[in-house]
């Protein structure tokens, strides 16, 4: 285990050497704009859940919802490698529980490769497709961007003397959590959490892929960590969870809390972490490219050296680049039912009770930090572990976090103008190792969202979806629809 940690800190380190690559890419020097208008209504108490589910957070739960969004942003070349980025997101939102709020507020600088990003940004890091698969099981776009400093290397680069084989790409962050006051309005009052959390996030992808010549096949492997710490009980002792330097490094290195930290955290680590194995292999012809992948996650020791076997997501994925009506098709598989064994303790007298222990890893959950893997109450990770905004009991924290979904995602262009993309999901959950459900969950999710560009409106964009669920997971049978216009354009270069 020591070796595995100090190989994961040296290529956390390496990630941030900049190599020499230039910005590139369409506005690099612009000042463009957004605006969005967007309403929703729902048979059910609430929105469907592919009408919410991935969208940073900006489509409300609750049915009969709709929003209005300006975004501007500015990219700037410094030259001699330099360049700069700022933007703002407004959004005005009913039913919220604060109406208007900034979505994202940022600023960026850059040297060549090396990025430095400082506020809220949406960000996409995944090697999984943004628009179909289910979710990034670490770092999804399902939740709010959390304000933070986020030092990256966003796209690969090529690593020098290797022939163009090895690239890599990778990020690092800390920010903090500012929704105590959105807690505050959703949880039962007999309920302690702690709030302000501090975060910690790094991730950093090889991939071996010859860029020289047309050899077909490719692999990607990564590794991804996130940790929340820190932070100040919400009772009336409001605690304070270790947060010093030294207790950065110790969550920056999964070790174990010192004197001030809980015994829990002494026991394990400091925190509450998740870490992801991301293996990728593909295949790419001019007209076709095949790629499979799996991310294996973990929340212990236990989920690291795979005693929790195939949790994770598996996938398949094929992009068609000559046949428009269907450019990609992709299905997933989601299991989250093996955490390491039923139990976790793992001090226990072996000889009268053979066993490994160490299980019952309870995914996005959290003995110490209640409000679990999220942000403002939506999971951060994979939406299909259903988010504690949908506890209607008002209590925190994942009620079902061992489930089993298959999930289908499509796209495509039925004419130049009109463009198309359909999600199901079959869903199942059994509840939590501690809390499990008497009777099993299930239902299906899905969306059928048509985009609409007329070639004498430029910016202009129509968008359309009808959605359902059905089944007990996320709730009663809803079906329902949203409508969207949004224009886009350059105000200055």
């Amino acid at each position: 285990m020591k070796i595995a940690r100090l190989l994961f800190i040296l290529l956390s380190a390496v990630v941030f050497v900049p190599f020499a690559r230039s910005q590139s890419g369409p506005d690099a020097d612009a000042v463009t704009y957004e605006v969005e208008v967007q309403g929703s209504a729902a048979t059910g108490a609430y929105t469907p859940f592919w009408i919410v589910g991935n969208r940073y957070g900006v489509v409300p739960l609750e049915a009969g919802n709709g929003y209005l969004r300006a975004r501007v942003d500015h990219r700037q070349s410094l030259g001699n490698g330099f360049h700069w980025a700022a933007g703002v997101d407004a959004l005005a939102v009913t039913p919220r529980y604060r109406n208007v709020y900034l979505q994202q507020l940022y600023a960026e600088l850059g040297y060549k490769s090396l990025l430095l990003t400082v506020g809220s940004k949406e960000k996409y890091t995944s090697l999984w497709d943004r628009r179909l698969s289910s979710g990034d099981m670490i770092r999804s776009a399902n939740a709010r961007p959390v304000p933070e400093i986020h030092i990256s290397i966003p796209e690969f680069l090529t690593v020098p003397s290797t022939k163009g084989w090895l690239h890599f790409k990778g990020y690092m962050s800390v920010g903090r959590s500012f929704d105590e006051d959105y807690l505050n309005s959703f949880i039962r009052t007999d309920q302690v959490y702690i709030r302000n959390i501090l975060r910690h996030d790094k991730s950093l992808t090889l991939r071996l892929r010859d860029s020289r010549s047309a050899f077909p096949a490719y692999f990607s492997f990564g590794i991804s960590h996130t940790a929340q710490w820190g932070g100040a009980s919400s009772g009336a002792t409001a605690r304070k969870q270790p947060q010093s330097i030294k207790d950065f490094l110790r969550v920056f290195c999964a070790m174990a809390g010192g004197e001030g930290a809980s015994l829990s955290d002494q026991v394990n680590v400091l925190g509450a972490h998740h870490i992801s194995y991301n293996f990728q292999v593909g295949f790419v012809k001019e007209k076709w490219e095949l790629r499979a992948y799996h991310q294996h996650i973990a929340s212990d020791k236990s989920g690291v050296l795979f005693y929790n076997k195939a949790d994770g997501l598996w996938g398949i994925q094929a992009d068609f680049r000559s046949f428009p009506l269907i450019r990609k098709v992709l299905t997933e598989y989601v299991t989250t039912r093996n955490q390491s064994g039923m139990f976790h303790f793992i001090n226990f007298d072996h000889d009268a009770h053979p066993g490994r222990g160490g299980g019952a890893d309870d995914y996005y959950n959290n003995g110490e930090y209640k409000t679990g893997h999220t942000y403002f109450n939506r999971s951060e990770g994979s939406p299909l572990l259903v988010s504690p905004e949908y506890n209607e009991d008002g209590s925190l924290g994942f009620k079902s976090t061992r489930i089993r979904d298959i999930h289908f995602g499509m796209e495509g262009d039925i004419s130049r103008q009109l463009s198309y993309r359909v999600l199901l999901t079959v869903m199942n959950g059994w509840g939590t190792p501690y809390r499990p459900f008497l009777k099993k969950q299930s239902g299906t999710s899905f969306l059928v969202e048509a985009n609409y560009a007329h070639p004498r409106l430029s910016g202009w964009a129509f968008t359309g979806a009808f959605g359902g669920d059905t089944g007990n997971v996320t709730g009663n049978r809803t079906y329902g629809f949203s409508l969207g216009v949004s224009k886009r354009g350059i105000l200055r270069y």
